[in-house]
């Protein structure tokens, strides 16, 4: 029963090991070079890096592309013209 115990112990342990450092969207936003390179490494390996973190390389990189201070690649507006000239 003791051996028994301590095996679960050791297993209860072993699963409770520290937690993959998390990084937040923000400060993924806030950081580009890091951003390119997790993005980069959860190409390479998803499994390894996690779930939870590329997904938050991937909302990172959507606010970055969508939440980049309003539009910048529409032409800017034409004045209003008046009605067209008449011929004669």
């Amino acid at each position: 029963m003791r051996k028994l115990l301590i095996v679960v112990l050791a297993a209860l342990q072993a699963a409770c090991g520290k937690p993959t450092p998390f990084e937040s969207v923000e400060s993924l936003v806030a950081n580009p070079e890091r951003l390119k390179e997790l993005r980069a490494q959860c190409k390479a390996d998803r499994t390894r890096i996690g779930d939870a973190q590329c997904n938050a390389v991937a909302e990172a990189t959507r606010r970055r592309f969508f939440d980049s201070g309003g539009p910048k690649h529409t032409p800017p507006p034409t004045p209003a013209t008046s009605a067209p000239a008449a011929r004669d």
